[in-house]
């Protein structure tokens, strides 16, 4: 049973000695005291839909967080367990004619697992990530102790601040600032700091029509101009973008993408005023596009976009492979640089073997490298760091959104300088001052004396 406790989406594997399921906060208070008091490292389990290896252990304990499934609709709120996935809590909203408005792609994902990692996803371009949809987080810490902290209760110690890259998401590390709450520190911690036991998240109420689109462009260049100029004057609540390499890959699963097509954006908005005008000055191919304003149909079109990281995690799978994949973002007027980049040296290295699409519209794609060799591997994971390295000096980020775990912990120091990460490890001590809980997730190493 451990067993299925120790990989994740990326296939990753790890190992622990125990396995614990509480199954209310008071039986995890225990465990959590008796693993300080035993100096036990102790990793917090959720969903395992994770791809950077945030949830494996490494030794120690693994606490899954599955029997957390609290779940309560209010208006404009819902309290949510940690081992709630994203698909009960919108079904459960939906019946109330409401919606959570952080999207991740991967929908079967924990509510503690997305706070934890400060996920985002498509509607993000409109919404933000999820800590700005967090009312309140109750969470327990290493020495058993529960707390609830709501929106606006401040952390009771000095916090220095951390400067961030000029882009539109980031969940690299801790983003300290003078004068912060709990709740924007504990977002994004990935487990270092404290257990999300329970969240207070904000519901917002459904809009009474919605378009939905999937937008094919004859030349990668069209569906960038389109992307500028639909960023600023769409109304769009989503700007999604799916290159060549991801048409074909996709193309086996939907035989309907149309011949010509070389990139395709993907769009969601509550206003069709305009866009017969926009999609004529953008030069789409209209006709073969497709639109709709049925739910049905926008169902459809969410399934065709969250099939590239179902189709990648099957490949890299069956080839045996680690999934390779980029999380970076840069700031909105270096999009094109950094994605001509990918494209350029991908050709080069890894020709027939890759696929880009995400999150354009923030400025923030995916790139998944699809090794089928030893060293088409080696190849892929030399351009990982050369892509965040990339990515840096351009002034963005290594992780937009996925959170580094253990995978990528070692990228904290191409983002931050050791003044910024010794701060964060002074957070971290006073929370953790055994540096127990999800230890190796964000900082490659314990540091000395401990």
């Amino acid at each position: 049973m451990l067993a299925n406790y120790l990989s994740d989406a990326s296939n990753y594997k790890g190992h622990a000695e125990r396995l614990f399921t509480p199954a209310d906060e008071i039986e995890l208070a225990g465990i959590l005291r008796a693993a300080s008091h035993q100096r036990e490292p102790v990793t917090i389990s959720g969903a395992g839909t994770g791809l950077v290896g945030g949830r494996v252990a490494e030794g120690g304990w693994v606490v899954s967080m599955e029997r957390f499934r609290k779940l309560e609709i209010g208006q404009g709120q819902a309290r949510a367990g940690a081992a709630v996935s994203l698909l009960a809590l919108r079904d459960a909203a939906l019946l109330t004619k409401q919606f959570y408005a952080p999207d991740p792609t991967e929908i079967t994902a924990s509510v503690g697992g997305t706070i934890a990692t400060n996920a985002s996803g498509s509607r993000s371009f409109r919404f933000g990530s999820t800590r700005r949809h967090v009312n309140a987080l109750r969470v327990a810490f290493i020495d058993g102790r529960i707390a609830e902290f709501r929106r606006g209760d401040k952390v009771d110690f000095d916090i220095p601040h951390v400067p961030l890259p000029d882009t539109r998401k980031c969940t690299t590390g801790y983003q300290l600032s003078p004068g912060m709450d709990w709740i924007d520190l504990i977002c994004g911690s990935e487990g270092t700091l404290a257990v999300v036991v329970e969240a207070e998240l904000k519901l917002l109420p459904m809009p009474r029509e919605l378009f939905g689109g999937i937008v094919f462009f004859a030349s990668d260049d069209a569906a960038l101009d389109a992307v500028d100029d639909w960023r600023e004057s769409g109304n769009l609540r989503m700007l999604e973008y799916v290159g060549r390499s991801a048409l074909d890959f996709l193309r086996g699963r939907f035989p309907e993408i149309p011949a010509a097509a070389a990139a395709a954006l993907l769009i969601e908005g509550e206003d069709l005023d305009g866009w017969d005008t926009r999609l004529e000055t953008a030069h789409a191919l209209t006709d073969a596009s497709w639109f709709s304003t049925e739910p049905r149909d926008r169902e459809r079109f969410r399934k065709f976009r969250h099939s590239l990281p179902e189709l990648v995690i099957e490949f890299v799978t069956r080839h045996g492979f680690l999934k390779m994949g980029t999380d970076y973002a840069v700031p909105i007027p270096r999009n094109r640089e950094m994605l001509r980049y990918y494209n350029q040296r991908l050709e080069q290295a890894l020709p027939g073997h890759y696929v880009v699409y995400g999150h354009i519209g923030d400025a923030h794609v995916h790139v998944n490298m699809l090794p089928t060799s030893q060293q088409e591997a080696e190849t892929a994971k030399t351009l990982l760091k050369e892509f965040a390295a990339k990515a840096v000096g351009l002034g963005g980020t290594v992780s937009a959104e996925h959170g580094l775990g253990k995978r990528k912990a070692g990228m904290l120091a191409l983002q931050y300088a050791p003044e910024h990460i010794a701060a964060m490890i002074a957070v971290k001590r006073r929370l953790d001052p055994d540096w127990l809980l999800s230890r190796g997730n964000l900082f490659p190493a314990v540091p000395a004396g401990i």
